[in-house]
């Protein structure tokens, strides 16, 4: 590389913070973000599932250079509960290289309507914005596979 020209800047997605509610562009293949939010300070974490409204969707998901594991589930479904402590350790194993968001389908029916989603939990793997596999049911090992994961 000579002098005029400089390295990309890294690819960035957009979240919104927990605390908060602002919206951060978070560089991809970080676990956390170095700085905290610059709303209320505290950090962005990235290895844990983070929910994401449908106004968000595009910039959290469609948008990001990273790959989307997106659970759609519901407050009163008991298998999305079932499903919880496999999208944890999912998120946690492949902080930096995946995200998992989870989508409320009853907040965000229209995202439901647009996927298509007929039962939940249904999870989906999407990458360069487009779906590229999906998990119907409680499957955590399909799950796991879907993140590149060994099975149990």
């Amino acid at each position: 590389m000579n002098e005029t020209q400089s390295a990309p800047a890294p690819a960035n997605f957009q979240l919104r913070c927990e605390f908060c509610l602002e919206r951060v562009a978070v560089p991809a293949g970080v676990r956390e973000l170095p700085h905290p939010c610059a709303g209320c300070g505290r950090p962005i974490r990235i290895d844990r599932p983070r929910k994401v409204a449908a106004e968000d969707f595009e910039a959290s998901v469609i948008g990001s250079p990273l790959p989307v594991i997106v659970d759609f589930f519901a407050d009163w479904c008991g298998p999305c509960k079932w499903l919880t402590p496999t999208l944890d350790e999912v998120a946690g194993a492949a902080a930096g290289r995946l995200l998992v968001a989870k989508v409320d389908v009853d907040q965000a029916p229209e995202l439901a309507e647009r996927y298509r989603i007929g039962s939940v939990p249904t999870v989906l793997l999407i990458r360069g914005g487009e779906e590229i596999e999906r998990s119907i049911g409680v499957e955590p090992e399909r799950v796991r596979a879907m993140a590149g994961l060994p099975s149990d």
